[in-house]
Parts: structure tokens; C-alpha cells; sequence
């Protein structure tokens, strides 16, 4: 079954409140209560938010208060509805909405699209510990994915949300089976046409998103700049654009994590935010597939860093990236159509109403 959807994405730091209860817990509180099909609360590594405050795992300080990013999925009819109240519920922090298809299977196929774009982007949703021919099934996935082609693909755990509309926590006394992990995987669209038929034979319970993307730079190679939009539609609603830049905790700039020297070069300019999340195993590329190891010293593991902007100023924070990506990762380009972004008790800037441009 193919719908159209809306995907949802909350960004603020952890310890957030809405009155004597932490914001995440009322969040996905109201995903449960909503029956929300899809949702995953995951704990960032780094970042900064409008007010470049800089969160880090790098200090007991800084990270005392980490980076929190909870994405949910669900059709329009349904999301539509709940959208003002999430806006509601939100004291601080950003909230994009971005339109995607949502592809669910019966377990033994899974349908594909009838249009695809020059790069799409898959988001595969299991469970932590679902098996696939006896190994995890994020790995299985990544193994398929990598000898089909794709560019690359980065597997995220989270610690709370939904899983085919039942909640499901981490919890430490717990084998935490489902708890909601996502795989995100970035191709051609015509080799991504060709493995989405063929996930039905390693999912359980087949739940997968497509997204238009545009690849930047692979391996440090300058292929296309991000798109070009403008700032608002023929309707004077604001376009945003999003960066998303795949690199690995042991790809370095000048001794520096990638991930981490992009946070710092863009919280010296007018970015208005930086979220970086760590993964548990991936590939890029030709690369073998990498993940944390008890034999390896030091971390290989994938990491994933958000660029949420104006269009106009997604040009400037491109060009950081690029000088920091010389050698390693891939970066992608999108557009987001709605966002809104809170302050402390004042009226939120942005809007929920959904720009349309074709490009």
C-alpha cells in the first residue's frame, strides 16, 4: 500500500518541560494517543539551536541538556489534525513538516512508486532487534542496500516511540525487541525503484518513506550545489531547505570530527541550528559497512548532521560543509516546506501551512 504522507520532526533540548513533565514524554504521549504509525524519539550527539547554544557529549557540562530530535510519520488526513495541537504543546525548540509517500507491505512484497527523481532517500523503520537470516536486520538491510548500489545508508536507534502505532520504550531490565529504529538510505531513484520490491523478503513488518533528494558531494567530490528556492512560494508561504551531511565518527578535519567541526564553523555564523546524531552502523559508497566493535579502539560509528535554513542562507552554511568535506561523507539537499521554530512564551516565527515550488 502506497499513501502520501507528512513527516513531522521536533527538535529541542532534552530536559524541555511542559509543566511538571518532560516535553519528549507529552510528545509521545500524543503520538500513542493518536495511534501515530511511525515515531522515534533519538538523543543527539552535538549542536546548537537559534540561540547557538552549544550542546556536546564532548562535557559533562554541555551535555547535561542534550539535543533530542523526535520524527513522526503518519497520512495528511490524519496528521492534519493533530498538527496545530503539537504546535500547541511546543515551548521552545523547531518543528518542520515535509511531504514524503509511506509504502507499507504485507510482510512478503513491498510496492514500489510509479515516479521517482534523479536521488531519492528511503527511511526504513524495524525494530532494534529484529533478524533477518539470523543476523540483525539493519545489517541485513545495509548488505542489500550496499550490493545494489545505493550511495550510502545510516542506522539510528532511538529510546521511545512508535512502532506500527504501538508505543514501545528502551528500557534498561529489557530486551527492547522493537524499539524503533531507522535505517535512512540515499540512491538513484531508478536503483532505489529496483530494491524497494525487494525489502518485502527482509522485513518483517514492512514500513518504508520516500523523499526527493539532491546528493551535493560523495567521498569529498563536488557533484551539484544544493538546490536553488527562494525564500517563500507564489503564495508567500516560506520555503526552508535542509542539509544532511553522512560522515563517520573517525572522519576527521584537521584532527577534528567532521560532525563536530561543522558545528563549530556554523555556530560562528548566522545558521540557525546544528543538530548531529550518532548512529550504530552504515556504509558509504564502496566502504565496508562500519559500526562500533569491542575489538576496535576508538569509534567508527556512522553520524548524521541536520542543517535546517532559509534558502537564502543554505548557500553559506553549503559552503562550510564543503570545505569541511574535502575527502569523506555524503551530503544531500532538500526542501522543507513548513517550519516553525518557538521561543519562550512568544509567538512562534514560521508557519504550518505547506509551500509548493517545482523544481
Amino acid at each position: 500500500m502506497i499513501d502520501e504522507c507528512l513527516k513531522v520532526t521536533s527538535y529541542f533540548g532534552e530536559r524541555l518541560r511542559v509543566g511538571n513533565r518532560f516535553f519528549s514524554d507529552v510528545l509521545l504521549d500524543t503520538f500513542e494517543e493518536y495511534d501515530v504509525p511511525s515515531s522515534i524519539l533519538l538523543r543527539a550527539t552535538g549542536g546548537f539551536g537559534l540561540r547557538h547554544h552549544l550542546r556536546t557529549d564532548q562535557t559533562l557540562t554541555m551535555s547535561e541538556d542534550p539535543s533530542v530530535v523526535v520524527v513522526a510519520v503518519d497520512t495528511p488526513s490524519r496528521m492534519n489534525p493533530l498538527l496545530p495541537r503539537l504546535a500547541e504543546l511546543q515551548p521552545q525548540g523547531m518543528l518542520t513538516v515535509e511531504r514524503a509517500r509511506v509504502i507499507r507491505g504485507d510482510g512478503t512484497s513491498v510496492p514500489t512508486t510509479e515516479a521517482h527523481h534523479e536521488e531519492t532517500k528511503l527511511t526504513i523503520y524495524v525494530g532494534r532487534h529484529e533478524r533477518t537470516y539470523r543476523v540483525a536486520t539493519h545489517v541485513a538491510l545495509c548488505e542489500h542496500l550496499q550490493q545494489r548500489g545505493v550511495s550510502g545508508a545510516s542506522v539510528l536507534v532511538g529510546v521511545d516511540g512508535t512502532y506500527h502505532a504501538e508505543r514501545q520504550r528502551a528500557r534498561f531490565w529489557d530486551r527492547n525487541l522493537d524499539v524503533p529504529t531507522m535505517v535512512l538510505a540515499v540512491g538513484l531513484g531508478e536503483r532505489m525503484q529496483r530494491v524497494l520490491p525487494e525489502l518485502g523478503a527482509l522485513l518483517r513488518r514492512p514500513m518504508v518513506t520516500v523523499e526527493r533528494v539532491r546528493v551535493c558531494k560523495r567521498d569529498g567530490e563536488l557533484l551539484a550545489r544544493p538546490y536553488e528556492l527562494p525564500d517563500v512560494d507564489a503564495q508567500g508561504r516560506a520555503i526552508w531547505q535542509k542539509l544532511m551531511v553522512y560522515t563517520s565518527e573517525s572522519h576527521l578535519h584537521d584532527g577534528e570530527p567532521v560532525h563536530r567541526a561543522i558545528a563549530r564553523r556554523l555556530r560562528q555564523t548566522q545558521a540557525r541550528g546544528v543538530t548531529s546524531l550518532r548512529g550504530i552502523w552504515g556504509f558509504h559508497g564502496d566502504h565496508p559497512a562500519h559500526g562500533d566493535r569491542w575489538s576496535r579502539i576508538g569509534r567508527r560509528v556512522p553520524v548524521v548532521t541536520i542543517v535546517v535554513d532559509a534558502p537564502s542562507r543554505i548557500a553559506a552554511s553549503f559552503d562550510v560543509i564543503d570545505e569541511l568535506t574535502t575527502e569523506h561523507g555524503l551530503v544531500t539537499s532538500e526542501m522543507v516546506p513548513a517550519m516553525l521554530y518557538f521561543h519562550d512564551g512568544e509567538p512562534p516565527d514560521g508557519g504550518l501551512q505547506l509551500a509548493r515550488h517545482h523544481f
